[in-house]
């Protein structure tokens, strides 16, 4: 049910069984806004190998960010990368883009929130959307800055303002908390943990993630109710978990990088025509009392073609969504007021 990120590529890149050549591909042309940072070198790493990608444009404030483009410019694959540093070279990076990923913005830290990050990062993603509004209206946006739960949000109302918005195309990247409840559920079933599908709803925060534990497939070994609580409450705090473990270091940037790329091509590939491209994402919604929510969504060339919903849920998950509503609706109101003050 959920796609996944393209192994590295030569000429013929596989994915799901299909091949891929890289000289038939529609031109695609991806951006990634905060490209110097710890989650969009080893991202922009990943999207050179992609063979959807054929122009990659870096964009950060960080002077190394030119070194960036040329270093990944040495790669033999068929992307050209271009570095754009600092504001005023923004909308040229921007500039006819189909996708805008955007992990820009500062890291957590011991201690931290993703609602501490808050202030700096809105006024980020604000911008960012801005521009595209202005250069690249009918770019599709992965969101991972965070709070994501407020930054897509603020990235809409921009949109709106503008006249440009289309709730198809802007994308909260939740992804993260896909895989690593299939990582943790591949552990727990001694299997391979990329055949394991689970749904993710919710947010992108805390109490807010919500991983639907009994749709897992295949089924979680855990019948004890005490144990799928403990492995909730471990997807749901696996961010702090790596935070604590960097020990001051910085947060989750290699599987944030790894998440986001997966999201990336998954659009990419709902973009070119492929059918069936389904993964969870935080998008506009009408499905609870929150105006935003993640769950699976089936992508196409326009971005969220259809909303799947998120099914049947047990006792214990309806208590967690429950839960997670009230958080949702503070975090959207906070990230839409930030625009609209």
């Amino acid at each position: 049910m959920f796609s996944r990120a393209l192994k590295p590529v030569a000429s013929v890149a596989v994915q799901n069984g299909a091949k891929f050549s890289t000289t038939s591909q529609k031109n695609f042309k991806v951006v990634v806004a905060g490209a110097a940072g710890g989650i969009g070198q080893p991202l922009a790493l990943l999207l050179k190998q992609n063979p959807l990608v054929t122009r990659l444009a870096l964009y950060d404030i960080a002077p190394v960010t030119p070194g960036v483009a040329v270093d990944l410019s040495h790669m033999d694959t068929p992307a050209q990368v271009t570095g754009h540093k600092g504001p005023e070279e923004l909308a040229a990076a921007v500039e006819c883009a189909d996708l805008v990923v955007i992990p820009a913005g500062v890291p957590r830290k011991p201690g931290m929130t993703r609602d501490d990050l808050f202030n700096t990062n809105a006024s980020i993603v604000r911008d960012i959307a801005d521009c595209v509004a202005k250069n690249a209206p009918k770019a599709i946006m992965a969101i991972i800055t965070n709070p994501v739960n407020s930054m897509v949000p603020i990235a809409s109302e921009v949109l709106k303002k503008a006249g440009v918005y289309d709730p198809a195309k802007v994308l909260g990247v939740t992804t993260l908390d896909v895989v690593r409840a299939a990582a943790f559920i591949g552990e727990i079933n001694g299997v391979d943990p990329t055949t394991v599908k689970i749904p993710v709803i919710g947010g992108h925060s805390g109490v807010t993630i919500i991983p639907v534990l009994s749709q897992s497939s295949p089924a979680v070994k855990l019948s004890d109710q005490g144990k799928i609580e403990a492995l909730t409450k471990r997807i749901q705090e696996a961010g702090t978990e790596v935070v604590k473990a960097k020990a001051g270091g910085g947060s989750a940037t290699l599987s944030m990088a790894y998440a986001g790329a997966r999201l990336a091509c998954a659009v990419l590939r709902g973009l070119k025509g492929e059918s069936n491209v389904v993964e969870c994402a935080y998008v506009k919604s009408d499905l609870t009392e929150a105006s935003y929510f993640a769950n699976p969504v089936q992508l196409g060339r326009n971005g969220v073609e259809k909303n799947l919903g998120f099914g049947q849920l047990n006792a214990y998950e309806k208590e967690l969504l429950k839960a997670a509503i009230p958080e949702l609706l503070k975090n959207i109101k906070t990230g839409e007021n930030f625009v609209n003050k």
